[in-house]
């Protein structure tokens, strides 16, 4: 079991050990291992990643799956090895979370380059009111732990009819995944009107890519700031007419609706890839193409909505293809009070990474692990899996998870109901160990009608 954290209003940034207990402190050479697994180039990125997981079965061997420091470029970082520690990593209060999939909007930073903790008390707090309101909003407005959002009927309707430009041609790409789930994710966020607006949609481009490029954040801040106050701007108008049923009509009255918006929009972003990954796998394992298929259909026969915004077996489908190919490898999360780990205490501001992907693909730890199997996904309480979380868990849990969910399936149900994914690229093999990376940009699906 884990030891209970402790807290003890400690201060200092500086990771610093019980007097009894020595913490366990990764070797030069490990460390410059897990550093460069980890800042390898895109086209290295499968093998860096088989590297990176090598390099922590290593740690976790010769400390005994003890939590272990390790130096990075920026800073040390506390990284947590055995499951048994995944359960605190959840529960605890922190000032700095990392961006992980409930907030893939986020400045994407290297998990081991945190921003510090503000020293000043009365601005954490009022960012942690902040980030709580938010919360709040969030778990309204998108009907946080539902299945089946309230507006699960006009958000079928937007995305059946969007979704007929996915199957337009007889090959299915990221760019046309994009484009679809763009326009969906605008019709469910602003309204109808908001559909084709390319320019809002380039806007948003720019301030993901200034976000994600935490060297030239500095830089950018000003002409980002602007490209922001424009979106907002934009969002605002649209969110002054849209239709009660949609995300911005269900947050009218809150304090800044434009704003998270903006939010809600950017998380769109992750839906293409996991789409496409999804239906690859799919095509890649024929018998549970079949099964999905077969759901697809009896859901769109039944009457009334809800039936077809259920689709468990093509939510288990995604939540699997998250499994393997996770939105964010690497969580973060910076604590805000002394800790104690395994006996060992540390101050707050320690770093603390929770490397999400090797836990999740950890055949000590998960059986068929490196395989494609949406059935365990099915059975009682997978959802409560601490080992695996491809939308966190505890307080951290992304609120957007059901509605996720719903429009990723959604989308492959329509799919699915009148065309088989015939053939794809990369070309996987299902009995085998499946390729650590799926890249969507590389990804090809060739679609039959049915």
């Amino acid at each position: 079991m884990t030891a209970a954290p402790r807290t003890t209003g400690s201060g200092t940034s500086r990771p610093a050990a019980s007097p009894d207990v020595p913490p366990a402190r990764a070797g030069r050479a490990e460390a410059a291992r897990f550093v460069a697994a980890r800042t390898v180039p895109g086209f290295a990125r499968p093998r860096a990643m088989r590297a990176y997981a090598a390099t922590l079965r290593a740690l976790r061997a010769r400390h005994g799956g003890a939590p272990v420091l390790v130096r990075g470029l920026s800073g040390t970082v506390l990284v947590l090895l055995d499951p048994q520690d995944m359960r605190q990593f959840y529960a605890e209060p922190v000032s700095c979370p990392a961006p992980d999939a409930q907030d893939p909007q986020a400045p994407q930073d290297p998990p081991d380059r945190p921003d510090p903790p503000d020293p000043h008390k009365s601005l954490i707090r009022r960012d942690h009111e902040r980030r709580e309101e938010q919360r709040r909003i969030n778990d309204q407005v998108l009907a946080a732990g539902a299945p089946v959002h309230p507006s699960c009927g006009p958000f079928l309707g937007v995305i059946a009819e969007e979704a007929r430009h996915l199957t337009a041609a007889d090959t299915l790409r990221l760019a046309r995944a994009r484009s679809a789930v763009a326009r969906t994710g605008r019709r469910i966020v602003l309204g109808d009107a908001a559909a084709g607006d390319e320019e809002l949609a380039g806007w948003l481009s720019r301030l993901r890519g200034a976000g994600n490029w935490p060297g030239l954040r500095k830089a950018r801040g000003r002409a980002a700031r602007t490209v922001y106050d424009r979106t907002t701007a934009r969002i605002a108008e649209y969110a002054a007419r849209a239709e009660p049923h949609t995300l911005v009509g269900r947050a009218r009255g809150h304090a800044d609706p434009a704003g998270q918006a903006c939010h809600w929009l950017l998380a769109m972003d992750t839906v293409p890839g996991t789409l496409l990954r999804t239906l690859l796998l799919l095509g890649a394992h024929p018998a549970e193409q079949d099964t999905a298929a077969a759901e697809a259909r009896a859901a769109g026969a039944r009457a009334g909505g809800a039936a077809l915004g259920e689709l468990p077996r093509l939510r288990a489908c995604v939540r699997e293809s998250l499994r393997l190919y996770p939105v964010v490898p690497d969580l973060i999360r910076v604590t805000r009070a002394e800790t104690e780990w395994r006996g060992v205490r540390y101050p707050a501001g320690t770093s603390v990474l929770l490397p999400a992907l090797f836990h999740q693909r950890d055949p000590e730890h998960v059986p068929a692990a490196h395989v494609f199997v949406p059935g365990r996904w099915t059975t009682p309480g997978a959802d409560r899996d601490i080992r695996m979380a491809p939308f966190s868990h505890g307080a951290g849990r992304c609120p957007g998870d059901q509605l996720g969910l719903l429009v990723t399936a959604a989308l492959c149900a329509e799919v699915l109901r009148g065309h088989r994914v015939a053939g794809g690229r990369p070309v996987l093999d299902p009995p085998g160990p499946l390729p650590a990376t799926l890249d969507p940009q590389g990804i090809r699906l060739t679609l039959t009608r049915r």
